[in-house]
């Protein structure tokens, strides 16, 4: 990493090594430490490196102003001095090449190490933001292909000029290093607790943060973001359970539940429970089941059993008549419409008074599925004047002759959510039940459940449902879809749900980040796509390969005069900044096709350059019936790159080029949010898929199923059909960036 003359840095302090010292006997893993530091010099770089790195810090205002920061160990052991204790972080770090991946590499982040403060000199500041702005034009992290300590370093460095960062993000100057710092923030949140709690609106140590002094005494650096509590939980005795209905296929909000109580179990040293909720016949199957927990194992989420509510089905139906005969239930044959009137007004069923006797009477009547018990439904005995409305005598049991996908038809009586739910949870012994808000409401309902139950408490903890723009979330309505073939099944690209989003190219750990970074928020918010996958570009763009097609219908071909009288071979990289994208071979001849856009705004005369290749100039351009049937041109190797501004994508004119069909996707719905009273159907996407005939260089016929490329100047695809035969063209499904405008308004 060449530096500019007058900012390259001093030699740096060797490297440490595992022997070294500063590491404890176990090698590389980080003993329990206090960092020492004067409050109006608070070392940015070292705190936010250590939370990214998980490494556990006490923090100490304490020292002197003007003193060197210091880190104690608890073998008695200290480290002096910002970088010596940066370097210490990097290689006791659980992020993988967090001082590189090779000895280059931990040189190379030496350097930066050194190079850092100098952005937090007045003088330097516009030199340094130049400087890095250039550097990253072409660069996602400052060294090699991963996050390394030198990026949290020099983002810190940055984060702590304060009010200077805001005059830099407004002033658009320097696009490739805000790109840069902004992409860091959304990547690692955890960052922005830390610039709270030290940077002021001046600067670093300058204006601190007011709540400082109360952070300050005991406050821990954790590695996992902002931490969230449960509350009354004690490390070692938390249970959760993530609990789907076996009645579709698990979409992006069921991720958001599930990866939640993950962060739970794993935080608390937990339990996690795997349930399927399986109460309704009508709507469940065992494809979901298998779809679900295939699902639950793509998302990372390890589980400590698997169980079902149906497990439950006799002692549900044991608690249902234990609260018949202590009168907490009652069973009631008004219609369904007319009961539903009566909870809205408040008014007392008919039923309400009924003798235990009668009431068991007509509970064996639905137990056996009876004409008469068909009409029925077991409902508890709350309040029907509460103003809360789920407690206004909830269902609990309703008849269901349909067969269980499980139980077949031993049962015709199944029980409620609401009924099934808290009893199950208490018996399994889970301790905290997770929650989206839209069950707020429901929640009193809950526990009410559980003491007429005569069972103990169990803790609810809510969090926002996640609602993304253009997007149906309700399994119902997703099902719709399927039922009229708007889309091909439940895996379908167009599809929110886990399966249709991954077929489309994210990739699961961008799908955890995204709702990592949501948090357990309780906020109700509207999300935009686009982040998601901006978040998914950063992840596949280093790493995926390059590879070249042209549009089939609008396609010219250019006959190079000067160009190889035989046709030649070069193997170049299918990445030029990832070895691991492996190589691909490259056919040069004297006609190659170009794109027609790229045909429609040269001129004779003009130079070019034709990438991987080098320049050519366009010696004539044939028109007829103003269209452009033909280019001429020749070859110009030794022109510059640097000074053409069209860069051309072509292909070589042989037969070894392969058929595509280039597919890109629109949401289903044409409204950003739809409203409770909306008609989903009314706001139906006519065009949710487009498919364009393209050619392909020969070397994707090797592409496998699932892999994603990048088509140079066209953008990112996930291949969905590989190459079968010449006739049946491969199938590549466009991946969003993030910044493509959503079609639908």
């Amino acid at each position: 990493m060449p530096l500019p003359p007058h900012l390259r840095p001093s030699p740096g302090i060797p490297l440490p090594t595992v022997d070294s010292p500063l590491f404890g006997s176990q090698g590389g893993k980080m003993e329990e430490a206090r960092l020492a530091f004067a409050q109006d010099s608070p070392p940015l770089a070292i705190i936010a490196a250590a939370k990214i790195a998980g490494v556990s810090l006490t923090i100490d205002p304490s020292l002197a102003s003007g003193s060197v920061p210091t880190l104690h160990l608890g073998s008695g052991d200290f480290i002096h001095g910002i970088n010596t204790i940066l370097r210490y972080i990097a290689r006791a770090a659980t992020v993988p090449s967090f001082y590189g991946q090779d000895a280059i590499q931990a040189a190379h982040v030496d350097q930066w190490l050194e190079y850092a403060p100098v952005i937090l000199s007045g003088s330097e500041f516009e030199a340094a933001c130049s400087f890095l702005d250039g550097f990253l034009a072409s660069r996602t992290f400052l060294v090699g292909y991963s996050l390394s300590i030198a990026d949290i370093v020099v983002w810190s460095n940055i984060a702590g000029t304060g009010q200077r960062l805001e005059s830099l993000r407004r002033s658009k100057k320097y696009q490739d290093l805000i790109r840069w710092f902004n992409s860091i923030a959304v990547d690692h949140v955890a960052l922005d607790e830390v610039v709270a709690a030290y940077v002021g609106k001046r600067g670093i140590g300058k204006s601190p943060a007011p709540s400082l002094q109360e952070k300050v005494q005991d406050w821990k650096v954790n590695t996992s973001g902002p931490e969230i509590d449960l509350p009354g939980a004690k490390v070692g005795e938390v249970c959760v359970r993530f609990a789907p209905e076996p009645s579709g296929y698990l979409h992006i909000g069921h991720a958001k539940a599930g990866l939640l109580n993950k962060y739970f179990a794993e935080r608390y040293k937990g339990r996690l429970i795997a349930r399927f909720d399986d109460t309704n016949p009508s709507k469940e199957s065992n494809e979901f089941v298998e779809n679900i927990l295939e699902d639950i194992d793509t998302m990372g989420i390890k589980y400590d059993t698997v169980t079902y509510t149906s497990d439950y089905f006799p002692k549900l139906m044991e608690m249902a008549e234990s609260l018949i005969k202590q009168g907490k239930a009652y069973v009631d044959n008004t219609p369904k419409q007319q009961m539903k009137d009566e909870r809205m007004a408040g008014t007392e069923s008919k039923c309400r008074n009924n003798t235990v006797e009668e009431n068991l009477s007509l509970w064996r009547e639905m137990v056996n599925g009876t004409e008469i018990g068909m009409q029925c439904y077991v409902r508890g005995k709350l309040d029907m004047q509460d103003p809360n409305k789920t407690l206004r005598d909830p269902v609990y049991y309703r008849c269901n002759t349909d067969h269980h996908h499980r139980v077949g038809s031993k049962y015709k009586v199944y029980p409620t959510y609401d009924f099934a739910c808290p009893f199950v949870d208490a018996l399994e012994g889970v301790t905290h039940a997770l929650r989206s808000s839209e069950y707020h409401d429901r929640n009193a309902q809950y526990h009410r459940i559980l003491q007429d139950m005569g069972l103990r408490r169990v803790e609810i903890y809510e969090f926002s449902r996640l609602n993304l723009v253009y997007t149906l979330l309700s399994k119902r309505k997703l099902l719709w879809f399927v039922e009229n073939k708007k889309v091909d099944d439940w895996t379908d690209p167009r599809f929110p749900t886990i399966q249709g989003i991954l077929r489309r190219g994210l990739k699961i750990e961008a799908l955890v980040q995204f709702i990592l970074l949501q948090g357990a928020s309780k906020n109700l918010n509207l999300m935009e796509w686009d982040k998601l996958w901006t978040i998914n570009k950063k992840i596949i763009d280093p790493v995926c390969a390059r590879h070249t097609a042209v549009l089939k219908d609008q396609r010219v071909l250019l006959t190079l005069t000067n160009g190889p009288q035989e046709q030649f071979i070069r193997i170049l990289p299918r990445h030029k900044k990832y070895e691991g994208a492996g190589n691909k071979a490259t056919t040069f001849t004297s006609r190659i096709w170009v794109e027609y856009a790229d045909a429609s705004i040269m001129s004779t005369g003009q130079e070019v350059t034709l990438m991987d290749w080098g320049n050519t100039i366009i010696k004539e351009i044939k028109i007829e019936n103003g269209i452009i049937t033909q280019l001429v041109g020749e070859l110009h190797l030794e022109g510059s790159v640097k000074l053409t501004k069209l860069k051309l994508t072509w292909l070589p004119d042989i037969e070894d080029l392969v058929s595509l069909s280039l597919v890109e996707f629109d949401y289903l719905i044409t409204k950003k949010k739809l409203e409770k009273q909306d008609d989903f159907v009314k706001y139906l996407n006519p065009c949710t898929r487009r498919e364009t005939l393209a050619l392909g260089d020969p070397n994707m016929r090797n592409l496998k199923q699932g892999e994603i490329i990048q088509l140079e100047r066209k953008g990112y695809y996930r291949c969905d059909v590989p190459f079968i035969r010449p006739s049946k063209p491969i199938v590549l499904f466009a991946i969003p960036d993030g910044r493509q405008q959503p079609h639908a308004n």
